[in-house]
């Protein structure tokens, strides 16, 4: 199992390319499903979630075909899909079991094919994170669904039919979810109380461009007039907003001065609020973003997560990292997963001084980290302990990083190429 090497104490210089978004990438892979067309997907990822959903997508009959080199970020892969024939509706264990973004195939098979068995999810332990919405929307589209054997079996008789589905709590993937299986419904489908995140906008955007009638897109309601078949069409991926405000954090932490190109200040609004009162200067440029850290240390902030355009619980693990260097105490409160402070026991190795109250973090500011022997519980923690080595005194070494393959493309390169010391070890 790979690990990661850090020497820590190198200020970051330079310039970071930022990749296009996993979590916008994944359901516009599987919006492929809802077309006889071919979807052509710029800007993709190379990351082992898109190699998982490539191969699900190809289990159901997906052709695909890849022009352009993984080039670390910001121009991305192309991937022309093209589901003319849809051979399986059964999404099996084995290909889902490591990326809860699998459920993303439900709505659209049963939209086209009307049925679909998907193999319940996984992915990250942070929570129960409940597939309940995607089915009661599903059902409310008027799907039968049966749970049986660890399998989601769904059918429905001719079309899904549009209607009024009232999210009891925010949920991405449910949105997605339900917005695409609603473009091929009969009569109109209103989703109120619908997720805002931008992933969900670009998802809309995309589907619109294939011919689907969508409005209400970056609100909390969002009205789709169901047609009877889509077209293929052309789209380039969002970049990644949690990418961005990982890297801003690794300039901060290291009181470095780094360049990302391709990043956006509209999409990490919230979290570029924070880091200002952090004492992080951020400055739109030319194509992309500056960030550098305008003090000696690290101003305290308290941060509470909260569903798009509040602070994002992808980023939680790393700016707790980033306040443990911090001249007083900050407090951190996670309203989205239950079980998201696996982290702390990791980063109290490190010497941050960390003290856990419910859904609570309080984080009293130390001199310095040190390096340690860390173990990576999922995929934002694994990144918090690379920007903890990358402040830290010694030598950091993280175990289980396969985590980080799953978000972060080619982020050891990224890192050295603006002066880190860190590099794989391979076994």
């Amino acid at each position: 199992m790979d690990r990661i090497h850090i020497r820590g104490g190198n200020r970051l210089t330079g310039t970071i390319p930022i990749s296009g978004a996993k979590n916008a990438a994944l359901p516009l892979m599987a919006a492929s499903l809802l077309t006889q067309g071919t979807l052509r997907l710029s800007n993709l990822p190379n990351l082992v979630d898109i190699s998982t959903m490539a191969n699900l997508l190809s289990q159901h009959g997906v052709s695909l075909e890849m022009n352009g080199n993984a080039t670390g970020g910001h121009t991305g892969r192309v991937f022309s899909l093209n589901a003319g024939t849809i051979t399986s509706t059964v999404t099996p264990y084995n290909l889902v079991r490591t990326m809860r973004a699998s459920i993303l195939v439900l709505g659209p098979l049963l939209a086209r094919e009307g049925k679909a068995q998907v193999s319940l999810p996984g992915g990250c332990a942070i929570g129960t994170r409940p597939v309940d919405l995607h089915l009661q929307g599903l059902e409310q589209l008027g799907a039968e669904i049966e749970l049986e054997e660890g399998y989601i079996r769904a059918c429905v008789k001719g079309r899904l039919k549009g209607t009024h589905i009232v999210m009891p709590i925010v949920s991405v993937g449910a949105t997605e979810n339900l917005l695409m299986a609603a473009c091929l419904a009969e009569g109109t489908t209103i989703i109120s109380n619908a997720a805002r995140e931008p992933e969900v906008s670009d998802l809309a955007n995309c589907l619109v461009a294939m011919g689907a009638k969508i409005g209400g897109a970056g609100s909390d309601t969002l009205t789709i007039t169901g047609v009877t078949s889509l077209k293929g069409a052309s789209h380039e991926v969002v970049s990644d907003r949690i990418e961005t405000g990982t890297y801003a954090m690794a300039a901060a932490i290291t009181g470095g001065d780094i360049t990302l190109t391709g990043g956006r200040l509209d999409l990490i609004e919230s979290t570029a609020k924070t880091l200002i009162r952090a004492g992080v200067d951020i400055t739109p440029i030319d194509g992309g973003l500056r960030v550098c850290r305008k003090s000696d240390r690290i101003e305290e902030v308290d941060v509470m997560t909260e569903p798009f355009p509040g602070f994002p619980t992808d980023l939680q693990a790393q700016i707790m990292a980033m306040v443990a260097c911090t001249k007083g105490a900050s407090m951190i409160t996670e309203t989205i997963f239950e079980n998201r402070f696996m982290h702390v026991p990791e980063l109290c190795r490190m010497g941050a001084n960390i003290h856990v109250h419910g859904a609570s973090a309080i984080i009293r500011g130390v001199e310095g980290l040190t390096g340690a022997q860390v173990m990576a519980t999922d995929l934002r923690a694994s990144v918090s302990l690379v920007l903890a080595g990358l402040a830290a005194e010694g030598e950091t070494v993280i175990d289980r990083v396969y985590h980080l393959d799953r978000g972060y493309e080619r982020l050891e390169e990224k890192l050295a190429a603006c002066g880190a010391d860190i590099s794989r070890i391979r076994k």
